[in-house]
This record gives C-alpha cells, structure tokens and sequence, in this order.
C-alpha cells in the first residue's frame, strides 16, 4: 500500500489520528486521546509513526498569560507531505467512483456528475454577477475561485478580451482522466460570465496553469444580435414575396 495507503484508509486507527491533527491541529497528544479514547501509550505509537513518515511535524505550544510550571505543552501539526497524503487518497477515491459511474451508466453520467459539482460555484455567484459589472467579473470569478483553492487570477489581453488563471487545481489528478470535469468548469464560466470563453490550457492536461480566454462582452453582445438580425431578414423575405 506504501506510504500514503494507511492515511487513506477510514478504518485505521492512524487515519484518525492523522485527519484529527489536519482538522484541528496543532494539537497535544493528550486532546488527541481524549477525542479518540485512546491510551496515552496507543496515542504515542501512532504519533512515533507519524513522525516517523513525515506525515506530522512537533511544536511547541506558545503560553498564554503567566507561565505555569514544567516544560511547555508538545503539540503536532500536519505537514506539507501529510496533507497531500489526504489529497491523493481522495483523487483515488473520487477517480475510482467515476470510473464506476462511467462503467454502469456511461460518460454521460459523468458529464452530468460534473455539471452537478460546480452548480454550487454557479449558484453562489449568479445573483452577484448580475450586479457586477461586466468588466469586473473576471476579477470577481477569479476572488471567489482562489476562495476555493484555485489560486486564480485575472488580466488583459492585447485583443481587448481577459484571461483567467488558475495556478492549483484540487482535483488536478482526477480531471486528467475524465475532462468532463474541466469541460462543466468551463460551461459555468461562460454562464457566470455572459460572454462566451476558451480553454486554452489545464493542469490535467499538463500544463502548468489552467488558463481560459474570455471575450470581450462586446463581442459577446453582437453575436447575441446576430440571430436577431437574421430572423428579421427572413421575416423581410418573406412579406416582400407576399
């Protein structure tokens, strides 16, 4: 199973002594026995191995107000290598679950799954997008995408349209095996932003950030009038042959 396997595992005893620190770390070893009923000695072992793996890292509790007596309390935290441990366990968990759904019900499915995962994102801002201006929403979309763990940015372009980056993805790994995800994320885009827009790089697919070209809401507003301008031509073409 290797190193990440056991923190993977909701079952392992470890796990929860992992996820425990992660949540609400830094913590005593002592707070950690007390929310898990585990013996000082249980709690040690699974700190030694934790350790051990790089998974957590000692600190030293700072005081507050007078100091007591004794040594200052020992506390873990999660490191860097622990907390992608719990990021990778859960791109496995979510990769073999579409995996499953593109197998019973077909891609579909997956692409419906996908819209369905950022209709929160679409939801939480298509009432404030209606009040933003329409040259401020990029920047808007890019606050609330870097509020999620994205990292996102926004900037000109020279053709007088914007670009947006996303400099992580969370779900980078899972994306690169079913792009209906970056697909849907791409579809709320264009929505949020009312002015059509396209990919033209992503994390998932190897590059080093995922960026989208959006274009100018002018643009977006003459091909909105170019359907008009047809249906009234017929409409024309049609009386004059009357």
């Amino acid at each position: 199973m290797g190193k990440y396997g056991e923190i993977g595992s909701e079952h392992s005893t470890r796990a929860r002594v992992a996820r425990l620190i992660l949540e609400h770390g830094p913590v005593t070893a002592a707070a950690l026995g007390e929310r898990l009923g585990l013996t000082p000695a249980a709690v040690r072992r699974h700190l030694d191995a934790l350790l051990a793996e790089g998974m957590i890292e000692p600190r030293t509790a700072r005081p507050y107000g007078r100091r007591g007596r004794g040594r200052p309390a020992k506390t873990f935290a999660i490191t860097d290598a622990g907390r992608s441990a719990f990021v990778h366990a859960y791109d496995d968990l979510a990769g073999s679950a579409l995996r499953f759904l593109a197998e019973r019900l077909g891609g579909q499915a997956v692409s419906e799954f996908a819209r369905t995962q950022v209709s929160g994102l679409v939801n939480a801002l298509d009432e404030v997008m209606r009040e933003v201006p329409a040259d401020q929403r990029v920047r808007v979309l890019a606050e609330a995408l870097s509020a999620e763990g994205y990292a996102a940015s926004a900037s000109k372009t020279g053709s007088g349209g914007e670009q947006l980056c996303q400099h992580h993805c969370p779900v980078a790994h899972v994306a690169a095996a079913f792009p209906q995800l970056c697909e849907a994320e791409t579809e709320a885009f264009a929505r949020l932003l009312g002015t059509p827009v396209q990919r033209l790089a992503t994390i998932a697919n190897g590059d080093g950030v995922c960026t989208t070209h959006v274009s100018p809401h002018a643009l977006a507003g003459r091909q909105a009038r170019a359907p008009e301008a047809s249906t009234s031509t017929i409409s024309t073409s049609k009386e004059s042959g009357r």
